[in-house]
């Protein structure tokens, strides 16, 4: 078998390129998809340097990207999240899609562009990118917030009016009878697919997923769910939907059963490769020097997409009656555009309503829109949060406190839960909150709260840190916890602090840094599993509480010698050889009196005998499974087995 030998050496460009973008953008602190898109555009044919020769093959490789990238996305979805968007999302779509195309034509006819480019225009620039946004919220952790499930559901609606655009665009200005039935075809076909979809979710396919589970095959089940996505998204494209809205289904398919958690772990290497490639290639495709030289086109598409799509969507979601905070900043999330406009704008070249400098300026937009709407959302919250300050910290906008309160930093999983227990004895607290949605619900219940970062001093002293009699850092996130604690310190020396933190570095860290005490979710686990198994084993509580302390000072210090004085118990097997302690019941060896150990099991022919009864006979050649620290082991060992001790 021959194969190209260009494919290896552009295959090998490609990945190179995605690697030191994604290194850039990592240093840079932007999203990895803006470090993928400016490789693209260094090995693309419009560059000198290294170049792709073939595209067509690596734009293979991108479907495939926007497919696995959209099939995860629906696993991590249910249907119940887009239900409670249904509204917002098949009404508020393409009421956006409406009002940027009317803004563009109010445009285009500012700047002199003839109206049926500036209806193209406005159809492209309506359409943002799912795969984009899906990205981003993914890397917040955002794709379960209010904003995220309504971004997420009006971008869905968006994918399925490309459909329809598709169809129009050839005919924009001339709309016959037969397009028109065309456009009713193709709904309908949508249809076709969707009806049988519901019955799929909750019968067959979480049977099936059942069935392969029970093969304990890894490679068949990754099989069965890749088939299942890119089957799904293969009948949609084959009834004229898009891939990526056919992927997404499928992932909704898997998210109903109970192995979609499996089914995403090991969907995630594949997703994330294939995804770079996507971005990469998108940059490829870009002519850096047709742009530089139409600079007002390429500005005032930017203007429609990020300014236009922001101030529209942002509107039409709270004509929805949702929060201000909710409809902010998914205006944010969808002021770019991407995959989907570039099929528009190559369908409206090829029908001949736009020429060779709009499409060049729409690549580009997308790519500049990626870069400032990454910005964006990283400072939105922000931006919110200062507009609200004023309201937080007036005497009538907040909850008076008392002198001494407790001052919560972070209201996720871990900081809800200590806030419910402070709520139940009735112990008053502040929370420092940056999740709007989260300040929403706390102000519904009356709970004293201010947004912003637990790291501002300005922030912290209208929380009152410096008369709060205990401070909780809940932040999941080291960084911000650091900067939590020291900003903490500077204002309250002496106030006790208690923090989180995933490994002993980061506490080492934190402590460095002030923290009175540091709690490890990890360490609380592995003790809490050795309590109960030496429970479960029978061992006499004192000894399991002191080998908890002695294993708690160990792993919090890093060394055994730091712990509580005196080494660490152990567990060890010993074969009891003829003579000595054979033939002798456990109560009769007195074993636990005499050499300070505990027998936790005895193996034997018949099997193991877990926490042994006293009555129990010791035979010769039987294991005997004791619990004590090494010298009593030892000196046990060397009655019961003389030969190994002296060994």
């Amino acid at each position: 078998m021959t194969t190209d030998p260009t494919f290896f050496r552009d295959l090998s460009y490609v990945l190179i390129a995605a690697v030191a973008g994604g290194f850039v953008a990592r240093l840079l602190r932007q999203p990895l998809i803006v470090g993928f898109v400016l490789a693209g555009i260094l090995i693309g044919p419009f560059t000198p340097g290294p170049q792709v020769s073939d595209l067509r093959t690596f734009e293979l490789f991108a479907e495939i990207g926007v497919v696995l990238l959209m099939f995860s996305i629906g696993i991590e979805f249910s249907l119940r999240d887009l239900l409670r968007v249904k509204w917002v999302a098949l009404v508020g779509g393409p009421l956006g899609i409406a009002l940027s195309i009317l803004l563009a034509m109010a445009v285009g006819t500012a700047l002199g562009w003839p109206p049926l480019q500036s209806a193209v225009i406005g159809i492209v620039t309506s359409v943002a990118s799912t795969m984009v946004l899906a990205q981003l919220l993914l890397d917040r952790g955002e794709l379960h917030a209010a904003h995220g499930r309504v971004m997420i559901g009006i971008a869905l609606v968006e994918d399925l009016a490309v459909v329809v655009m598709t169809v129009l665009l050839p005919a924009l200005g001339a709309l016959a009878p037969g397009r028109l039935l065309a456009i009713g075809d193709a709904l309908l076909r949508a249809a076709i697919v969707l009806v049988p979809f519901v019955y799929l979710a909750a019968k067959v396919v979480p049977r099936l997923m059942s069935r392969v589970a029970a093969t304990q095959s890894d490679e068949l089940f990754l099989l069965v769910a890749l088939a299942i996505g890119l089957g799904t998204a293969a009948v949609t494209q084959a009834v004229g939907l898009s891939l990526a809205l056919g992927a997404f289904l499928g992932g909704l398919l898997i998210s109903g059963s109970d192995y979609a958690h499996e089914t995403l772990a090991r969907l995630l290497p594949l997703r994330d490769v294939f995804v770079a490639l996507f971005f990469v290639t998108v940059g490829a495709l870009i002519d850096p020097w047709s742009v530089l030289g139409n600079l007002r086109l390429l500005g005032a598409i930017i203007g429609l997409v990020v300014v236009g799509k922001l101030v529209t969507r942002a509107f039409v979601v709270r004509l929805f009656g949702y929060p201000l905070s909710v409809a902010i900043l998914t205006g944010v999330g969808l002021s770019q555009i991407g995959e989907f406009s570039f099929v528009l704008v190559q369908v409206a070249r090829e029908a001949g309503h736009v020429g060779p400098d709009v499409y060049q300026a729409v690549l580009a937009a997308s790519l500049i829109s990626v870069f400032i709407n990454a910005g964006l959302e990283r400072n939105a919250p922000d931006w919110i949060g200062k507009l609200r300050l004023w309201r937080a910290t007036s005497p009538e906008a907040r909850t008076p406190l008392p002198s001494r309160h407790v001052l919560l930093c972070g209201f996720g999983r871990v900081g809800s839960a200590i806030g419910e227990a402070l709520e139940t004895f009735g112990i008053p607290f502040e929370v420092v909150e940056r999740d709007p949605d989260v300040i929403q619900e706390l102000r519904r219940r009356n709970v004293p709260c201010l947004f912003g970062d637990a790291g501002n001093r300005r922030m912290l002293r209208h929380a009152g840190v410096e008369a709060a009699t205990l401070v909780i850092v809940g932040l999941p996130q080291i960084r911000p916890a650091e900067r939590a604690v020291r900003a903490i310190r500077a204002l309250n020396r002496d106030v006790p602090l208690l923090a989180r933190a995933h490994g002993r570095s980061e506490a080492e860290t934190l402590r460095r840094l002030g923290a009175t005490e540091v709690i490890q979710p990890e360490l609380e686990a592995s003790a809490t599993l050795i309590r109960h198994a030496l429970a479960a084993l029978g061992l006499p509580k004192e000894i399991a509480l002191d080998y908890l302390e002695r294993f708690r000072g160990a792993m919090l210090t890093g060394r055994v010698d730091d712990a509580v004085p005196g080494p660490l118990p152990v567990v060890q097997e010993v074969q009891l050889a003829r003579g000595a302690l054979a033939d002798q019941s456990l109560r009769q060896a007195r074993i636990r009196e005499r050499f300070g150990v505990t027998v936790v099991a005895l193996t034997r022919r018949g099997g193991v005998v877990f926490n042994p009864a006293p009555e129990t006979i010791l035979r010769a050649g039987d294991i005997v499974r004791v619990f004590g620290l090494q010298s009593q082991i030892s000196a046990f060992t060397a009655l019961a087995n003389p030969t190994v001790a002296a060994w």
